[in-house]
């Protein structure tokens, strides 16, 4: 189950992300989100975990849970919405 985190502070690395989540059970891939050209984080990333049972869990836990001084928001991650094609 691939699961949205928000609300991260700049410093939170995907070594501490992926550290939290493993707490529940196997973590496939943590991803954090950055702006494309400055590389600057944008406070939330994507856990991926194989269980759905161990994905519930942790999204139960860790919602609303402090992380660097800031309350976590977990929840699943909802399918990417289509964008249509541009036409000139």
């Amino acid at each position: 189950m691939n699961i949205f985190v928000g609300n991260l502070s700049p410093e939170v690395t995907e070594a501490q992300l992926a550290e939290l989540f493993k707490t529940y059970g196997e973590v496939k891939s943590v991803q954090l989100m950055r702006e494309l050209f400055t590389g600057v984080p944008r406070g939330f990333g994507f856990v991926e975990m194989p269980g759905k049972a161990h994905s519930l869990a942790a999204i139960n836990g860790l919602n609303g849970k402090d992380l660097v001084g800031r309350p976590l928001k977990v929840n699943e991650a909802r399918p990417r919405p289509e964008r249509g094609r541009h036409r000139r």
